[in-house]
């Protein structure tokens, strides 16, 4: 089952340590993605993630296995912290499912299926996946995306003050938020940001230890899944075509890509600590389990 299909059960715990998100902090969250960019500063942007995140978690669970799940946060805060924004609380999720997908929310919460990880043969192409969804994050795609699709909806300033001046239920306002974020990733996020993240990704790749060919490879494996195909998911329909985003890359890149040597290590033997860590990757990060 599609993760955004999904969406609307209850608010997941495994973020946010509480059951649900009281109807003060949904009116509080409409307000802020009313408010104009300059106005939302880095703590907004970590609530807005935080209670998307949770809602995302409500819908899908993560993944038991604790050992993967350290392994995947692991590597991607040592990726972020060659990132633009390495202070943001990030957060990796591996989500129990078993199509390819991936995608992020503000504030620097990032989300991957197991079924995407499995389809990847080595750690390169995860940390390819991983830095595309950090760059979404540093960028504030995301962010700017909710923002215009919250103020371009009909009466929701208006739905904000009626809730702050009744007695709605909060329901009421998780069924605006739900309605809000669906919109978002299921229309996907505009070319120019994909390619960006594509473009952004494979350099932080490459600047955190590992082969910068890693994301090139996952792209040309998605190239060959079709839209019938069960593990083709919507949020990856969203996306522009494998193989546009592969030329867009010769085109930006081109051969600066041939220069950037990184670790291609398996997946199994980081898991299982018998692999080499990237060579600017510290000791201390270099055993997942």
């Amino acid at each position: 089952m599609n993760i955004l299909n999904s969406l609307g059960g209850g608010l997941g715990s495994a973020i946010t340590g509480s059951k649900a998100a009281p109807a003060a902090q949904g009116d509080d969250l409409i307000s802020l993605l009313t408010q104009s960019m300059e106005n939302i500063d880095e703590a907004k942007e970590i609530e807005i993630g935080r209670q998307l995140a949770a809602l995302l978690l409500g819908a899908k669970p993560a993944h038991p296995d604790t050992s993967l799940q350290r392994y995947v946060n692991r590597l991607g805060r040592w990726i972020s912290l060659q990132s633009s924004r390495p202070g943001l609380p990030w957060t990796f999720v591996v989500l129990d499912d078993s199509g390819y997908n991936a995608f992020a929310a503000p504030g620097g919460y990032v989300f991957v299926t197991k079924g995407l990880i499995d389809r990847c043969a080595d750690e390169s192409e995860l940390a390819g996946i991983l830095a595309h969804e950090i760059t979404h994050v540093t960028s504030k795609h995301h962010l700017q995306a909710i923002r215009q699709s919250a103020m371009a909806g009909v009466g929701t300033q208006l739905l904000a003050s009626q809730i702050r001046t009744s007695n709605i239920a909060g329901q009421l306002v998780k069924d605006q938020l739900l309605s809000l974020f669906r919109t978002v990733y299921t229309k996907g996020l505009s070319q120019s940001d994909e390619f960006e993240a594509d473009r952004t990704g494979v350099s932080l790749a490459a600047k955190a230890g590992f082969d910068p060919y890693g994301l090139v490879s996952v792209l040309q494996q998605l190239r060959t899944v079709t839209p019938d195909n069960p593990m083709f998911t919507l949020t990856m329909s969203t996306h522009p075509a494998a193989q546009a985003r592969l030329d867009y890359l010769e085109q930006s890149m081109g051969r600066q890509l041939d220069g950037l040597g990184g670790s291609r290590a398996s997946i199994a033997q980081r898991l299982g600590g018998s692999a080499p860590a990237p060579s600017n990757r510290p000791a201390a990060a270099k055993k997942a389990g």
